[in-house]
């Protein structure tokens, strides 16, 4: 039986599990690093401190180029510009988590419309639950504070979604250095963009408490390199649809690090929202033969 077919082995269980809860922290890192960071500064400093890992990968040759700007662009200072302000507005962790998880429903819907892939009845009716979720958990009371972040989420989300079925059409292009270049392009983007739009951040930069740099280093070295690193060498093993579904457990992590440390309130509205959102983005995950390895790894 050979690797590629059999039962995950013991380091394979332990590198899910890895990726998990450091994705799963990440959440509530960058919750932590955008309320003493302005935002856009905070998605900068993680694809600087990136870069200097990735930037042997950044080397000729650039096949497609076009379309690997473009997936650069939308992966990089586009997504994380978005999903960082998203974070610096929530008020709570758990809603804003949950609705981002729309790129996995969402980068199928875009597949079957930009590569012509099948969805099958399942995935349709996943797709359904899923919006239909983050609608009910966005009406609680407490849901509907979060909705102007809720809303950026989605729209990140959806960007991080377009940019998958992109690299899906670009076969060949190593991951790292689609990485590379996504942190050569972003960091200094989003680092001119924060003080062309962010109030106070010379201020904010000098004053901002140990934590909050933890926050940054642990996004940009940890998870972008660490558990990316671990992600494709599982995917190498093993076909991702045997891998990616039990990434499905990261909100849990950031949900309950928001419980527990952060005062989320949890309403059975807010319960039932998110626990259907989740039911829906795993009928379409498990539906999926081939489900798809993100750009660059977690999309937050």
């Amino acid at each position: 039986m050979s690797a590629s077919t059999g039962p995950l082995t013991s380091i394979e269980r332990l590198a899910i599990l890895a990726i998990i809860l450091t994705w799963g922290l990440n959440n509530a890192a960058a919750k932590f690093a955008t309320a003493a960071l302005p935002p856009m500064m905070v998605g900068g400093l993680r694809f600087a401190l990136a870069l200097a890992f990735l930037f042997p990968f950044v080397r000729p040759p650039f096949p497609s180029w076009k379309r690997l700007l473009l997936i650069v662009l939308l992966s990089g200072p586009i997504h994380f510009a978005l999903i960082y302000i998203a974070f610096g507005m929530a008020q709570s962790l758990s809603p804003l988590v949950v609705a981002t998880q729309l790129w996995i429903p969402f980068t199928a819907l875009f597949a079957w419309r930009m590569l012509g892939e099948t969805m099958r009845v399942p995935a349709v009716i996943g797709l359904a639950v899923a919006f239909a979720g983050v609608a009910w958990m966005s009406l609680d009371p407490h849901g509907a504070a979060e909705l102007p972040a809720i809303a950026l989420g989605v729209i990140a989300a959806a960007i991080w979604a377009v940019a998958t079925v992109l690299v899906r059409k670009s076969p060949g292009v190593k991951p790292l250095k689609v990485q590379g270049m996504t942190a050569l392009v972003a960091a200094p983007i989003l680092i001119a963009m924060s003080f062309a739009f962010e109030d106070d951040v010379v201020a904010k930069v000098s004053t901002a408490p140990p934590l909050a740099w933890a926050c940054v280093v642990f996004a940009g070295v940890v998870s972008t390199i660490g558990a990316s690193a671990l992600l494709f060498w599982l995917v190498q093993r093993r076909e991702p649809g045997r891998v990616t579904p039990y990434f499905l457990l990261t909100p849990l992590v950031s949900c309950t690090i928001g419980v527990l440390f952060m005062g989320d309130a949890l309403s059975p509205q807010l319960v039932i929202g998110g626990g259907a959102t989740m039911v829906g983005v795993a009928l379409v995950a498990l539906t999926e033969k081939k489900a798809p390895a993100a750009t660059s790894g977690d999309p937050a």
